[in-house]
């Protein structure tokens, strides 16, 4: 059941802080209560639904005049602000009723003209729907049980059943004009009504009241989830587990079967994995096929999930069957567009022909996209739609719009242009593993590459700190805390970055620390432990990253915080040197090794960076040593500035853009030359 979240104190909350202005305190019920809708992922997700309130406000020259405050494009209800409802003169708006038709482009045209603020976001492509219905307080909403409801065979009389003559329905019509004018006539023909159901689509409710309004739609809700609770079968087992090293080899395969289908160049997606107890009892169901090609819970769902979703049997998850599966996926889309571009003229262009979600027998649920946060979100509609499925087939069948419908609203221009047409960033959508990254020089490497667009795994042995640095950098980054010197530690961290998106791109292996004492008396057990470390932990994170990058074959980058230790030795540092030593050698080997397969190999030298190699202790004892002051002493290159932790994650993030470079160590030192290459 959905709780009905409202509290009396909140609510005060929210209009005290929009101030003594009557209407500003009006508008600040309307935002609370589509916060409180928001926030239910069984009510709304991921910038779906909408919400009105009708008031006063003032035109330029002062007059009062009727407003229509409606969800502005782009604004997610769940964080929505007074600025995310912007008002719309009424008046015009109600004046379009009388024309037969409205084209879209004339229709927002219209909208964004009477705009009290011209830069504010351009109103719901539903605002003629809200404008018409005479209530103040308008909810519109796809949830869960709603979407079940409205997906069955025989809806009226479900509907009937449950509601009496308390909601009407309208018969599934795209948003837009047509819908608004169809919805008003609905409305009048039963004003006593609570609420609309939108066959196929979803759910409007009303009230005086913002309070009102809200109650109703949760009693409305609720009362769908108790008459679908009622004809649930029990619920199956859940399909078993494949293990996790499969899974590990699965979806690497996958992202390069993808990439490949879409041809030469093609960014590999990055995955989202739910694999709960749900999903998993969805996916022993005998009927997953059929259900496959039913089509999406809402219309809205088509621009993140495609139509259909790919189903993945075990048989089919090796190399050759993936790629079977993926041709025939892609073959079936193409036809899909063939059969209904002829409609628009030929006009329309084919978006890519793989699909947003798969169904993977023993895995679970994938959401696929450009990047983590599409991936959240086509998985996070995934599971929904596998709710309703269930729900829809157990209460009289799931009978979504037919192809034709859906076609339309993937290629409705309107619909497109929620997913916006910026220009990606350089690295976004790669999946990078970054070892050490709570120390300085690692948060710094996180924080470059996720503001060039990158999916981070961040490894580090410090918890806390580790995650602390995840949270600063977002929800769609991943972190592990983890010894990386343990048995096995590489093969948990790729497989924790795999289960998390699905694949690897860069792999950085940036931990280290600098073990001191002279050679001529060092204990084997701290040059074992140097090695340990800064040697044959990233040689084991080389080869788990290698073969993950070998399953996807479209190549990817390994990079190498060397140290100028390698080639310019300082006086007590041998343990730390011989190591780094080794690991140049390693860049050069693996490079020769791996070139043939797209994978490049490089490395960065740097040297006197303030991090917990170099901490303050060491730079005050090293200027001493040497009669200088500490800002001296990290001075003391070519250029005479000190190297900061964000120059050679800059280096880090140069290399990976370097498309054709590998078998390259490249120096961040500010000029030292002892310590060059060349």
């Amino acid at each position: 059941m959905v709780a009905n979240l409202w509290q009396d104190k909140q609510a005060k909350q929210f209009q005290d802080a929009a101030g003594t202005d009557p209407t500003a305190r009006e508008l600040a019920l309307r935002v609370y209560t589509s916060r409180l809708i928001g926030q239910d992922p069984d009510l709304v997700m991921h910038g779906g639904g909408n919400t009105s309130v009708k008031l006063r406000g003032r035109d330029v020259m002062g007059r009062e005049i009727d407003v229509l405050h409606v969800k502005g494009s782009g604004w997610d209800l769940e964080t929505i602000e007074a600025a995310g409802l912007p008002a719309v003169r009424l008046d015009p708006l109600m004046e379009l009723r009388a024309l037969d038709a409205l084209s879209d482009e004339a229709m927002v045209n219209v909208q964004r003209a009477n705009l009290l603020d011209s830069i504010a976001p351009n109103p719901s492509v539903e605002t003629l729907l809200h404008a018409w219905l005479p209530p103040r307080y308008i909810d519109h909403t796809h949830a869960t049980a709603f979407l079940a409801l409205a997906n069955l065979p025989e809806v009226a009389e479900a509907t009937r059943e449950i509601f009496g003559d308390r909601m009407t329905l309208v018969p599934y019509i795209m948003p837009g004009f047509a819908l608004a004018k169809a919805a008003a006539e609905v409305f009048e023909a039963n004003p006593q009504a609570e609420g609309l159901l939108l066959v196929n689509h979803g759910h409007f409710t009303w009230g005086e009241t913002a309070k009102a309004s809200y109650d109703r739609l949760i009693a409305h809700t609720n009362a769908v989830e108790d008459w679908l609770a009622q004809r649930r079968p029990a619920p199956l087992h859940p399909a078993a587990a494949l293990p996790a090293d499969e899974r590990a080899q699965t979806l690497p395969r996958l992202r390069g079967v993808i990439a490949r289908t879409l041809g030469d160049g093609a960014a590999m997606p990055v995955m989202d994995l739910r694999a709960g107890s749900d999903v998993m009892r969805f996916l022993a169901r005998p009927d997953l096929e059929e259900l496959a090609r039913r089509g999406v819970a809402t219309p809205d769902h088509v621009i993140r999930t495609k139509g259909h979703p790919l189903v993945l049997r075990k048989a089919a998850q090796n190399p050759d069957g993936l790629r079977q599966a993926l041709d025939a996926y892609a073959a079936r889309y193409r036809a899909y567009f063939e059969r209904h571009n002829p409609r628009f003229g030929g006009a329309k262009t084919m978006l890519a022909p793989v699909p947003g979600l798969v169904w993977a027998e023993g895995i679970g649920l994938i959401g696929l996209g450009a990047t983590k946060a599409a991936a959240r979100i086509a998985a996070d509609i995934g599971e929904q739609t596998l709710r309703v499925m269930r729900d829809g087939e157990a209460s009289g069948g799931f009978h979504p719009i037919p192809e034709a419908d859906l076609f339309d609203m993937e290629y409705w221009s309107l619909e497109q242009a929620k997913l916006g047409k910026g220009k990606p960033a350089a690295l976004q959508g790669r999946i990078v593993l970054v070892t050490g990254a709570a120390g300085a020089i690692g948060a710094a490497i996180a924080r470059a590459f996720a503001a060039q667009g990158a999916s981070l795994m961040l490894i580090d042995r410090e918890a806390e700190a580790v995650e602390a640095l995840r949270s600063s950098l977002g929800r769609d980054h991943c972190a592990l805390a983890c010894d990386i010197t343990a048995a096995g530690a590489a093969d948990r961290a790729i497989g924790a970055c795999i289960d998390s998106f699905g694949g690897l791109d860069i792999l950085i292996s940036n931990a280290g620390a600098a073990m001191t004492g002279d050679m001529a008396t060092l204990p084997e057990t701290t040059l074992r432990a140097s090695f340990e470390l800064n040697f044959f932990a990233p040689v084991a994170f080389a080869q788990a990253a290698a073969r993950v990058l070998h399953a996807q074959a479209r190549g990817g980058q390994l990079l190498f915080n060397v140290s100028k230790q390698a080639v310019n030795p300082g006086k007590g540092f041998g343990a730390y040197g011989l190591p780094k030593a080794a690991t140049l050698f390693l860049v050069k080997q693996l490079a020769l090794e791996l070139g043939g397969e797209g994978v490049r190999v490089n490395g960065i030298n740097a040297d006197r960076i303030r991090s917990g190699l170099l901490t303050d202790d060491m730079i005050e004892a090293r200027a001493k040593a040497r009669g200088l002051t500490e800002e001296g002493y990290l001075s003391g290159n070519l250029l005479k500035r000190e190297v900061e932790a964000r120059h050679v994650a800059d280096a880090f993030v140069a290399l990976a853009l370097s498309e054709r470079t590998t078998a390259h160590v490249l120096t961040v030192d500010g000029g030292n030359i002892e310590a060059s290459l060349r």
